[in-house]
């Protein structure tokens, strides 16, 4: 998990509900990247090797093996070994699909709201 989720305080909250707030700022943080983004829409498509993920984003290797491995950390992503290649794709590609739906759906609601919000999203701030 995202070590930085863990460092808020929330000193008053059961463990219980302090351990789902940690859980879904890790997997919203997988989300939190124009990059990872990417990678997670052309794994939509069906599985791909970084080789492969990095031809189709122009990204170098070493950029996306990074962000892959953020994806794996939250649970979003996994991996299968093929000969000597990785093979990567969705762990839940109906349930990823559903979320970004949901997303486009907030997005269309919120208009540029999201986009220029001060405290959370400037659009320079968009990787």
């Amino acid at each position: 998990m995202n070590q930085r989720a863990e460092q808020v305080p929330l000193s008053g909250k059961p463990t219980n509900e302090v351990a789902a707030l940690t859980a879904a700022a890790c997997l919203f943080n997988g989300f939190s990247d124009r990059s990872r983004l990417a990678i997670v829409q052309h794994l939509l498509e069906g599985e791909h090797r970084v080789v492969d993920l990095t031809k189709h984003l122009g990204l170098a290797q070493s950029t996306v093996s990074r962000h892959l491995a953020c994806l794996l950390d939250c649970g979003i992503v996994q991996v299968r070994a093929e000969g000597r290649a990785s093979m990567y794709s969705l762990a839940h590609p109906e349930a990823t699909l559903q979320l970004l739906a949901a997303a486009e759906q907030l997005l269309a609601l919120t208009g540029d709201a999201v986009t220029l919000c001060t405290t959370y999203g400037t659009a320079k701030d968009a990787r």
